[in-house]
């Protein structure tokens, strides 16, 4: 079996894991949780499997390189790193009912991911540095907890909706979560965990590109966005710790910057040329 059909597996069982916590949640059925963490789990350990299988068919190949730079391998690690900081999640708050709103984000990327060229190509030589692996998973580490983030965010705005909300079915959906006060609890750790990966993802960043091109920074588009996340989070985290905010602000800082996460991480790539446009 190939990485490529390892990975291919890994998408459906993502899929499947995606729709047991959707099906929990709305049907309120508690008694399939464990099958869907089973699924989780089965297709954060195919996921690595399918990233350890490429690596090693790349020293096969004589390129030899670690499975993170390009489009493709970018979003298969992305999805193992939403569901592998979720699954910590899951076990430190004990709810599964969260993962209707994360595990979705894996299998959204595992799906994008399908849509790439899973080619094994030898690497340009921007990308032949050790600083590779550190830059891309501080960044992806990053990007996953802001991704959980972005669910939890919603989370919060869906129980405000239900508790001004004459709907009932809306109430007693949202009542299978966390209070208000343990999700803003669990968003604030959430940003803080990602903002210090984000942090050392972009220091070792600019470490790679003096390396790589002489200087530290360039005002790329990729580099100019990821400034911009980075301010927007940096602000989050100023108003949260400095000037008391929390509940519905910080949720909506939350989808926000985790849509300018998405941006800086795909949308720059096909809308705005620059030294990152190999990616």
């Amino acid at each position: 079996m190939s990485s490529s059909h390892l990975l291919g597996i890994t998408t459906f069982a993502y899929l499947l894991a995606s729709i047991l916590y959707i099906g929990m949640f709305i049907f309120r059925a508690k008694r399939i949780g464990f099958a869907a963490t089973a699924a989780t789990v089965i297709a954060v350990a195919a996921n690595t499997a399918g990233i350890g299988l490429r690596w090693a068919e790349s020293h096969w190949m004589g390129f030899g390189y670690a499975p993170l730079s390009n489009m493709y391998e970018s979003l298969v690690f992305f999805a193992l790193s939403i569901s592998s900081v979720f699954l910590w999640f899951e076990y430190r708050y004990g709810n599964r009912f969260l993962g209707a709103f994360v595990v979705p984000f894996s299998a959204v990327a595992m799906g994008l991911a399908g849509l790439k060229n899973p080619a094994i190509t030898p690497l340009i030589p921007a990308l032949k540095s050790n600083w590779l692996i550190a830059h891309v998973v501080t960044c992806f580490i990053g990007y996953a907890a802001f991704a959980i983030s972005c669910g939890l965010g919603s989370v919060y705005l869906l129980m405000l909706k239900s508790n001004s909300s004459s709907a009932g079915r809306l109430s007693r959906l949202m009542s299978q979560l966390p209070s208000l006060d343990t999700i803003d609890d669990i968003i604030q750790k959430t940003l803080v965990f990602g903002f210090f990966w984000f942090t050392a993802g972009i220091i070792t960043g600019a470490v790679w590109a003096n390396s790589a091109w002489g200087t530290y920074w360039s005002w790329d588009p990729k580099e100019t966005w990821s400034l911009i996340t980075w301010f927007l989070y940096a602000a989050a985290l100023h108003f949260r710790y400095i000037m008391g905010w929390g509940g519905k602000r910080i949720a909506w800082f939350s989808i926000i910057g985790f849509a300018s996460v998405m941006f800086t991480y795909y949308g720059v790539n096909y809308l705005l040329s620059g030294l990152h446009s190999y990616g």
